[in-house]
């Protein structure tokens, strides 16, 4: 990556490469557990023998908790800097990967929802507070540069994640229904789905591991004076508010497209392995296999496409084109994140948390696709949702993003 401004300043000067470098771990680090959450829905699935609307309230347990904790994050962060915040962030990660011992050891569906709920709330933190503290590790100008640099260590995690659920969890045992009745008789039915839900357990105790040590690292670093709520400045920067966010339209609306591209993400990918297996009529391993496939890309409209022919033309064909979207969505999230925050000043942190909180799509489209396949028993009927969902990215991309401020005293800010 380049490493200088265009003014020949460094992308990060030299005193804040060691954060710079631990906060952009972060990025990669959460990217883990968001995708391995599409192995936990069809490993749930078969171990709790339960249907894909109800495995779909792993994403709903999974992205209330970014929910819920946002704004909280927000707040605690203004107060006690980033470095804490963080920190907490960690904590909280870790603590979640460790409640899947006794969610495994109890097979408890309910608990493992719990845990994950507890992870995401760990990873609200840290994506309220990564996202702006990266664009302030630096010279304003290059603060989108950074971010994008930033972001792109968290396909890698995505990769990462679905390998890891792929390798680690998938058991490639699929039982006919004769061989499960044959259990059944055998009285051993109960110890084959108690033995694969075990088989979670492994990788989330092992990221919690790592974690912790991430923590202990952040702890022994020290951190740059970037809050904006400590940097010398006029009373207009002590203003910043949620209050405040309702004079930038292109902020607002940030939220509702990042709103839609994680739950037509969310969406796509929770349903992959389904999709795969229903048309294609692989094994569950070859279709984990598959969805690592996550590259750069930019277009939404190259993915309502996409879509649309996976919806029309279901088997392999219409397995590539769902599984080609990847390329194209991976850059959506940043450059949402970094166009939503443009021109803020003191109100970037209440809307990093507004749109971090619009990862609620997630919890949201999911388990509707999964009511869809349920209603309509089609699996490429209910990528419907998902294809809304990018024409909605699309026009904020050609409309939305271009959007002033309503007020005019407010638009000369430039920061960020």
């Amino acid at each position: 990556a380049d490493t200088e401004g265009k003014d020949g300043s460094p992308l990060v000067p030299r005193g804040n490469r060691a954060t710079f470098a631990l906060v952009t771990g972060l990025f990669f680090l959460w990217g883990i557990p968001n995708n391995l959450n599409d192995v936990l829905i069809r490993q749930f699935m078969k171990a709790f023998e339960i249907t894909r609307l109800q495995a779909g309230l792993v994403q709903s347990a999974f992205y209330i908790g970014y929910f819920v904790i946002s704004i909280p994050a927000a707040v605690i962060m203004r107060r006690y800097g980033y470095k804490r915040g963080l920190q907490v962030g960690l904590l909280l990660y870790a603590s979640g990967t460790f409640l899947f011992l006794p969610a495994a050891y109890s097979s408890s569906y309910a608990l493992f929802l719990i845990a994950l709920f507890v992870i995401a709330s760990g990873l609200g933190f840290l994506e309220t507070g990564a996202n702006p503290l990266v664009t302030q590790l630096g010279d304003p100008h290059s603060s989108v540069r950074r971010l994008n640099f930033s972001q792109a260590f968290n396909p890698l995690g995505s990769i990462m994640g679905v390998l890891i659920g792929t390798v680690f969890i998938f058991s490639g045992v699929e039982l006919s229904p004769a061989q499960i009745e044959h259990l059944k008789a055998a009285g051993e039915y109960g110890q084959y789905l108690h033995a694969e839900t075990l088989r979670v357990l492994a990788p989330y105790l092992v990221l919690g591991a790592i974690v912790l040590a991430w923590a202990f690292l952040l702890s022994r670093t020290p951190f740059p004076g970037v809050d904006t709520n400590s940097s010398p400045g006029s009373d207009e920067m002590s203003r910043g508010g949620y209050s405040q966010l309702l004079n930038y339209p292109h902020t607002l609306l940030a939220v509702l497209a990042q709103f839609c591209y994680v739950g037509a993400q969310v969406g796509t990918w929770s349903y992959f392995i389904q999709y795969v297996q229903d048309y294609t009529h692989v094994s569950e391993r070859t279709a984990g296999y598959l969805l690592p496939g996550r590259l750069m890309g930019i277009f939404a409209l190259v993915n309502i496409a996409l879509v649309a022919a996976a919806m029309a033309e279901p088997g392999w064909f219409g397995m590539i084109a769902l599984f080609s979207t990847s390329f194209f969505m991976s850059l959506m999230f940043p450059t949402i994140f970094a166009l939503g925050l443009r021109g803020l000043g003191p109100n970037t942190k209440p809307a990093s948390s507004l749109i971090v909180m619009a990862i609620i799509g997630g919890a949201v489209f999911t388990p509707l696709m999964g009511f869809a396949y349920e209603s309509w028993h089609s699996m490429a009927l209910a990528m419907v949702i998902p294809l809304a969902c990018y024409l909605l990215v699309a026009l904020y991309a050609f409309w939305g993003s271009n959007l002033r401020p309503r007020s005019a005293a407010l638009r000369p800010m430039t920061a960020m």
